[in-house]
């Protein structure tokens, strides 16, 4: 006999409700996931960028035929004038005034001619209200490797070199008001995406160059129409268009001025945001990456100079009059990568910055792919940099490429070095050296030790006494200094250096020796101090600081609100090979009621590390 056993119904339920709930809590959870990450990737992440406010007018500037013949259709796109104002104006009165200096801007992927707005706006604020504090533009210069690749091929007199260089940065520093505004024009490219064919971009160059010719004829036009009227403050016609390109629109830009259809010498500044010069983000298309090959290699030779076969000379280089100046947004523009903006290859170090915006003067900041046209940090500084390139002398902008680059130097590169090399960035140099033991007789106290009277900053400068009294031990990788009361921070290298943590970074608004002071100490054991020279069981390195060039502190502009603090001022990075030897580190303090911050970091890159603040 066999027996066979059946579950009963109710034990068929059960189990069924047992898998149907295990299903849903997946799909529960997988939702909850999902709305979690999209939420994530929707909700907009503070960047610290400051919104740009304006009164946007546009004025249609229709483009008359032209014996040119262009693959694109002229009714396509279109071509706008911008005007910053509430009031409502006349077009043609305002076109018949027209006699400043034009500014193209070149929309990217998806984008509006629209988006000119804050950089216009920004741009009427800035001639309207003058340069800025000469503060802004103290220590900008070219790098010693650009000085060499500059000057030493055509200046023997190393005396002459140097006067020709302060020449071009105290130019731009001087400027009571500027000589002349910016008129913004902008091409609508219907948002068309350009990223993503190439011969997308074929046809916004063909259209791009057109605009680049009715635009200065439309200055040739007013300029005969206020002359035959007799007017005063007839002006000088513009020979060139400075052109502005956002993200594929400045790709579009350098395209547009090897054009064989383009009127020479009619392009000789461009200034990019965001915009990918090395390759296309995304090649979904083989014509796309055709195109940027084809372009790179024409701007490669365009800075060579021109000769036959046989190797006669047949004419200069070709770009030889463009200057080009690439901004990337940073690490938070995640559509087009600072590696992809870089202009190394493609442009010589004599024409061309790459610049990041978080290296960039009173800005300091990353942004998103769009928002590098509205933070106004950015937009400030890059409109006051325009400005700049205008000549006093003929309101139009410099015809020297030296002189147009140092502009961009001047205001818009930081004047911290690229690389911490101490014995060349060493900004205290008569200030400092080592600072020798007077009394070694008890190391196992370092509070005994007394330090001789030849300190590296001037003897001049009086503090309180220095006390260990008053000396406070810092036992975390960070100390926060809430007020500058003469008292000296201790800090144990071999325990808050562990984890990793090899590299020590303060960044301070302090003048060094005036305000601030930092000392290596030895070891508290007599062994430890076998391979250290005596010279160096006390030493200051106050001297190894880097000064960063910086405006001067905001001004309160409301009675009883909160004014900002100044920002800083010197940077100071001590690695491995620097800490060796020593067991503590003292950050000492003028007495003065300020405010810092510092902490440990892990790579040798790191800078955001020390904070202190006026």
């Amino acid at each position: 006999m066999q027996l066979i056993f059946h579950p009963s119904r109710g034990e068929e339920i059960m189990g069924g409700l047992k898998t149907n709930c295990r299903v849903s809590a997946v799909v529960i959870f997988a939702v909850c996931v999902g709305v979690a990450g999209l939420l994530g990737l929707l909700t907009p992440i503070p960047n610290g960028c400051n919104m740009t406010y304006m009164y946007p007018t546009y004025i249609p500037i229709p483009l008359h035929p032209s014996n040119i013949n262009f693959s694109s259709a002229e009714g396509k796109y279109g071509l706008y004038l911008y005007h910053e104002g509430w009031k409502k104006i006349d077009y043609d009165l305002h076109l018949l005034k027209l006699s400043g200096v034009p500014v193209l801007f070149i929309p990217g992927n998806g984008g509006s001619y629209k988006q000119v707005r804050s950089l216009a706006a920004e741009s009427d604020r800035a001639f309207q209200g003058g340069p800025l504090e000469h503060t802004f533009y103290q220590e900008a210069s070219f790098t010693p490797e650009e000085v060499v690749r500059r000057y030493s091929s055509t200046k023997r007199n190393i005396l002459e070199e140097d006067w020709e260089i302060r020449n071009l940065f105290s130019s731009v520093k001087g400027t009571p008001q500027y000589s002349n505004r910016l008129d913004w024009f902008a091409v609508d490219l219907e948002g068309e995406h350009s990223a993503l064919d190439g011969r997308i971009l074929e046809e916004h160059t063909e259209y791009v160059v057109k605009a680049i010719h009715r635009i200065l004829d439309v200055y040739k036009e007013s300029f005969n129409a206020r002359s035959k009227d007799n007017r005063e403050n007839v002006g000088t016609l513009p020979r060139s268009v400075i052109l502005v390109g956002h993200s594929m629109g400045g790709f579009v830009a350098r395209a547009a001025s090897i054009h064989p259809h383009l009127r020479k010498g009619v392009v000789e500044t461009i200034l990019t945001l965001s915009s990918p010069h090395q390759s296309p983000p995304v090649a979904l298309q083989p014509s796309l990456g055709h195109f940027f090959s084809r372009v790179n290699k024409a701007w490669q030779s365009g800075y060579q100079i021109q000769r036959t076969r046989s190797g006669h000379w047949i004419s200069d280089p070709l770009l030889s009059d463009v200057v080009v100046v690439s901004i990337s947004g940073g690490i938070r523009d995640y559509q087009v990568r600072s590696k992809l903006t870089s202009l190394d290859g493609i442009v010589p170090s004599t024409h061309g910055l790459t610049i990041g915006a978080t290296g960039m003067r009173n800005v300091w900041l990353s942004m998103e792919h769009q928002s590098i046209l509205w933070c106004n940090q950015l937009v400030v500084q890059v409109s006051h940099a325009m400005l700049h390139l205008i000549d006093q002398s003929t309101g139009q902008p410099f015809s020297s490429t030296q002189k147009r680059l140092a502009v961009f130097v001047s205001n818009l590169r930081s004047g911290i070095p690229q690389s911490f090399d101490w014995m060349r960035s060493v900004q205290f140099q008569h200030y400092a050296e080592h600072l020798p033991i007077e009394k070694e007789e008890d190391l196992g106290s370092l509070g005994k030790l007394r330090i001789k009277d030849q300190f590296c900053c001037p003897k001049s400068i009086q503090w309180e006494d220095d006390s260990h009294e008053r000396d406070l031990y810092i036992e975390s990788t960070t100390v926060t200094v809430l007020a500058m009361d003469g008292r000296r921070r201790w800090m144990d290298i071999k325990r808050q250096a562990s984890d990793g943590r090899d590299h020590f970074v303060l960044v301070t608004n302090l003048v060094p020796c005036f305000g601030v002071r930092i000392h290596l100490w030895p070891e508290k054991s007599r062994l430890a101090l076998r391979d250290v020279p005596a010279v160096k069981r006390v030493m200051e390195v106050t001297s190894k600081m880097v000064h960063i060039p910086a405006g001067p502190a905001p001004r309160q502009i409301e009675p009883g609100s909160q004014t900002e603090q100044a920002p800083p001022s010197a940077v100071l990075r001590l690695g491995p090979d620097e800490l060796r030897g020593f067991r503590f580190l003292t950050i000492s303090v003028a007495p003065r009621p300020y405010f810092a911050d510092c902490f440990w970091t892990t790579t040798s890159s790191s800078f955001n590390g020390c904070w202190s603040v006026l």
